[in-house]
């Protein structure tokens, strides 16, 4: 609901500009009308884990640029959207103005080669999202492609409140979360206390069913899924990690490998929530998205040491910093290299009208209404 109230406000002040060109002496007389139309129509294709409002994030903005879009859900969770269409319809839209297709990959490869597709904006995997980007040619393309967000503690932050936030941001959603908190690097001077205090914490979130609203943590999509975080878990435990809590014992596939420390197994597609030691690089824990409901600590001896293990990584979506130093916050900002840094809450802070998307490979472009609103648009000039 939010999001189409910011799409509904801000298609009252779609951009326009009044320019001078008699700055020069080829534009005497002459001045400049700057307008933006749609650009066309639009191809929006949404993941799994938000199937509602990553969903209203394609179609809103859309919506408020005047361009027809066309939108493909995650084959796993097509519902919302499709009820979401009938919704839209029945508020009088045009026919046609948004239009829902459950398809499969083969048809949205179709759709996205089409030449009456002008803009395309996805929500996914990085190899999908680089892929499709090779594939649409001449079109304007807005990818969001996740990362493995990083949290900084740094040695003055309240422990407290970083606990709280940090263990909402690892195990929300069960980790599948594209700005999930995967790695926690924490001051050497709190690393003990921090790790003993989170662990104890992620021991005891409520496990069951998610519309329970007592659970704080539940099953994850797909056994697909879990199996390959277990596999993760697995390799990094072979070179060295440790699971301090959770799925500490995962082999082969996973498929029935106990987790220590919790008394739980795993069970269907419900990994507990883990919590490792002694991840870096080389690890699939650490390099990649895990998307799924486990955090990496570290410590770290020095601001620049915590930004160097940040911004190691081929991701930058969002990062988190725990500190009340302006100077501090300040330093973090110029030199960390992500769309957002994100002060004393987790890396999973959003709000739907704040520019949202990444750098390296966490994408290309940015969401938030206003600011998907660009990419739906054309600018166009009248000189007279």
């Amino acid at each position: 609901m939010e999001t189409f109230k910011v799409a509904a406000e801000e298609c009252k002040r779609l951009p326009h500009e009044i320019i001078d060109l008699d700055w020069t002496s080829a534009g005497k007389g002459k001045q400049g009308k700057l307008i933006y139309r749609s650009a066309g129509v639009a191809l929006g294709i949404s993941p799994f884990n938000f199937p509602l409002n990553l969903v209203a994030h394609k179609a809103a903005p859309a919506i408020a640029a005047r361009s027809p879009i066309i939108l493909k859900p995650s084959s796993v969770t097509p519902l919302s959207a499709l009820v979401l269409a009938e919704i839209v319809t029945a508020s009088g839209l045009p026919k046609g103005a948004f239009s829902v297709l459950p398809c499969s990959r083969e048809v949205a490869k179709a759709l996205v080669e089409h030449d009456s597709i002008a803009v395309i904006s996805f929500t996914g995997s990085p190899a999908v999202g680089w892929e499709l980007k090779k594939q649409a040619g001449k079109k304007k393309v807005v990818l969001e492609l996740g990362g493995n967000a990083a949290a900084i503690v740094n040695k003055d932050a309240d422990m407290d409140t970083a606990l709280q936030k940090l263990l909402v941001g690892g195990f929300a959603y069960s980790g599948q979360v594209c700005i999930h908190t995967q790695r926690i690097l924490v001051h050497e001077s709190l690393y003990p206390a921090f790790l003993k205090r989170y662990a104890d914490m992620a021991r005891a979130l409520p496990a069951g069913d998610p519309q329970d609203e007592q659970t704080r943590i539940s099953v994850m999509i797909d056994e697909k899924n879990v199996c390959r975080v277990m596999d993760w878990l697995a390799e990094a435990m072979k070179d060295g990690a440790t699971a301090v809590t959770g799925a500490a014992k995962a082999g082969g596939e996973g498929r029935h490998s106990p987790a220590t420390n919790t008394g739980i197994e795993r069970i269907g597609s419900y990994v507990p929530p883990t919590v490792v030691i002694g991840a870096g690089k080389g690890m699939k824990i650490w390099d990649e998205e895990v998307f799924g409901p486990v955090v990496c600590l570290r410590p770290y001896a020095d601001i620049d040491e915590a930004i160097e293990l940040v911004n190691e990584s081929r991701f930058g979506l969002q990062a988190a910093l725990f500190s009340d130093s302006r100077s501090v916050i300040e330093h973090c900002f110029r030199r960390i290299e992500v769309g957002a840094l994100i002060v004393n809450d987790a890396t999973t802070f959003r709000v739907d009208h704040m520019p949202y998307g990444g750098v390296k490979d966490s994408g290309f472009g940015r969401e938030g209404v206003k600011y998907a609103m660009l990419d739906y648009l054309e600018p166009r000039l009248l000189v007279g």
